[in-house]
């Protein structure tokens, strides 16, 4: 059998809010059976990769922390590898704090290496301030991820996208961004299991975020509509996934265990009417 690992967006795919999407329990117990990796990824910066793992128990999904990798993680350690034992000033909470310190990097609040954004309830006028004028001083611009809005219970709230986008506006600099879709983030979560790009199945519930970033590093790719996305979207975008499923549990066994990409067979349909079957060629 080919070796397979999955990564998994969180919000949308394992659960929306509190409470967890139908069939998930059961296709996390055929990724055991099958002795099948998956890592959870998120682009939200807010929790740390603990307080993430106490969530996914609580709602009743085992986890450990090496089965979550968060944006703040990867851009954490991309900083790390820049610049070592660097400075930043933080627009964010305590998940994106914890993952600087975890890689050698001071919060401070004068002359900062970078200034670094993410997600976050608490910010005020003063701190967007602050960060314009630390920018201006020379400080580098780096964003968790470019995600203008973050789904809520009660609704959309703006996220670490907009908070960036009104820094950018006023210095004229642009960030760099590390998360999803970056292959930044894209090739740590892949070396995190240990796998070879071929290897790789990309679920998500976002075609600019979760399903882009698939594409662009070589992952095969499942889109599931149990989130915000519909299929009356997907003719918006010049790219597509290799699948479509209602959720992830819709994703059939022959198709996770099949070759995939490139064999002779190409992408199985799934048994589901609302899956797309979609045959890529290499090129």
């Amino acid at each position: 059998m080919k070796q397979v690992g999955f990564l998994l967006d969180m919000d949308g795919v394992i659960y929306r809010g509190d409470q967890l999407i139908e069939g998930t329990i059961t296709f996390l117990e055929r990724l055991r059976a099958l002795s099948l990796p998956y890592l959870f990824l998120t682009n939200n910066s807010q929790r740390a990769r603990r307080d993430i793992v106490a969530k996914l128990r609580r709602l009743g999904l085992p986890a450990d922390d090496h089965q979550v990798f968060t944006c703040a993680m990867a851009t954490a350690r991309f900083l790390a590898g820049q610049r070592p034992c660097g400075t930043a000033f933080v627009l964010g909470e305590n998940g994106l704090a914890n993952a600087l310190h975890v890689n050698g990097y001071s919060v401070v609040d004068s002359d900062p290496d970078y200034v670094v954004v993410g997600e976050g309830r608490t910010f005020t006028f003063e701190m967007i301030e602050k960060a314009v004028r630390l920018v201006e001083k020379g400080a580098k611009l780096i964003a968790t991820n470019m995600d203008t809005t973050c789904p809520t219970d009660q609704g959309l709230r703006p996220g670490c996208g907009a908070i960036v986008a009104m820094i950018e506006k006023a210095t004229g600099v642009e960030a760099f961004s590390v998360g999803k879709p970056s292959p930044v983030m894209m090739r740590m979560a892949r070396k995190e299991m240990g796998l070879a790009t071929d290897e790789v199945v990309m679920v998500g519930d976002t075609m600019y975020t979760d399903i882009l970033g698939g594409v662009q590093l070589g992952y095969r790719t499942v889109l599931v509509l149990s989130g915000h996305t519909t299929e009356e979207d997907l003719k918006s975008y010049a790219y597509q996934p290799d699948l479509i499923v209602p959720c992830a549990n819709e994703i059939p066994t022959d198709w996770i265990l099949g070759e995939g990409r490139g064999s002779s067979d190409g992408i199985r349909a799934a048994a589901s009417p609302l899956a797309l079957h979609a045959e890529v060629a290499e090129v």
